[in-house]
């Protein structure tokens, strides 16, 4: 298995630890469960339709169809979500894309082998600020990302922060401690009113703001291919922990949740709760270049690609990375056309979000119960 698979079945576990207060409370609800079939999910969309290709399978639980309304955990897809959050606020002129974080952050951020070197949001966003996932990223509710990152261990020690692609999700939590320390406002809701609620979407990151009442219990439950629980057990109500709690188990988030000290709560890499039929609505925004929550100037820098590889510039984990932009990942089919998105693996679920920005066209696709170890490439010819 290659690092970056290693490291995302080792962040996976622990999240599941962690949030230990949401899965076995709900543990119960699964354990009649049989015969449940994986929910295999592929929607296509151009400017003006959106048709669903694939809906098959269950939503994690048992003679429950799911359907292409039906909000899933999107994995890593949510960093390109989070991409045009940042970029609005950058139109708005509350971020700068280019300013040393310390600027909008109460503390300091620093790779301890190059102290003088500053860490930009742009930086952050391409994977090449030096951050790795040699460290827990997942930070308790009451727990501090500075202390985090203070670690050695979660750097780069060889290459300059801005000069080497390495593709970590470290990044995500301290880009969104950047976003509430420029903005005193939540993620969580920050998201909700930038990108999720101005294009009319039912979705939420970590089922914060953003999901209607009663969002929660239409989740797709993501199960293990032997159909232990993952993540999001059914429930009817409110998820009562849907944060990674802290460390002493409570989640009361109004309490403990201090805003640009934590950044992982709401799990920006990977926590976005969507379903295949908003997911496409997104991707209608990135057809029409933006339109209209970005400018062409500020979409044209969100999708770049700002890194190409050219054999020595970046870790491209076997080719798996050839290009990327700000939370926008690059890659080209067989028959020489660029596509633009994201991949999104994590909790047994298996996901690609790709547009074709020439041929105005794109699809969501998505399939639940996979091996952690499974090789499945970009999910873009298929999943499986």
């Amino acid at each position: 298995m290659n690092l970056r698979r290693l490291k995302l079945v080792r962040a996976t576990l622990a999240a599941v630890m962690a949030a230990g207060c949401a899965t076995s409370a709900n543990a119960e609800t699964l354990s009649d469960q049989t015969n449940i079939q994986p929910a295999v999910v592929k929607v296509d969309f151009t400017l003006d339709r959106i048709t669903p290709a694939i809906v098959e399978g269950d939503a994690g639980v048992a003679e429950r169809a799911v359907t292409i309304d039906d909000p899933a955990r999107v994995a890593s897809i949510s960093k390109l979500v989070v991409a045009i959050g940042v970029m609005r606020l950058s139109e708005q002129g509350k971020l700068d894309l280019d300013l040393d974080v310390n600027e909008y952050l109460g503390w300091r951020v620093r790779n301890p082998a190059f102290p003088d070197a500053p860490i930009t949001l742009r930086a952050l966003l391409s994977h090449q600020s030096g951050l790795r996932d040699s460290v827990d990223y997942i930070v308790p509710l009451d727990g501090s990302l500075e202390a985090v990152l203070a670690d050695p261990k979660a750097w780069d020690a060889i290459h300059a922060p801005g000069t080497y692609f390495s593709y970590a999700n470290i990044n995500s939590p301290l880009i969104a401690a950047v976003v509430e320390g420029a903005t005193d406002e939540r993620f969580d809701r920050l998201m909700a009113r930038l990108v999720l609620t101005p294009l009319g979407l039912d979705a939420c990151y970590n089922w914060g703001d953003g999901c209607s009442d009663g969002r929660r219990a239409q989740a797709v439950t993501l199960l293990r291919p032997n159909g232990d629980l993952a993540r999001d057990a059914p429930m009817n109500g409110p998820d009562p922990c849907a944060v990674y709690p802290a460390s002493d188990g409570s989640c009361d988030v109004d309490k403990l949740y201090v805003l640009g000290r934590n950044g992982s709560a709401f799990s920006p890499q990977g926590g976005l709760r969507i379903s295949a039929s908003d997911l496409a609505k997104i991707g209608q925004l990135l057809l029409r270049d933006g339109a209209p929550l970005l400018s062409p100037k500020s979409f044209a820098q969100m999708i770049g690609p700002v890194w190409t590889f050219d054999g020595k510039n970046g870790d491209d984990d076997k080719s798996y990375f050839t290009g990327y932009g700000l939370g926008v990942h690059w890659l080209t089919d067989t028959q020489g056309n660029r596509w633009f998105g994201h991949v999104g693996e994590a909790y047994s679920l298996r996901a690609g979000f790709w547009i074709n920005p020439v041929e105005r066209k794109g699809f969501y696709r998505y399939v639940t119960m996979v091996d952690e170890f499974s090789t499945v490439g970009h999910c873009f010819d298929r999943c499986p």
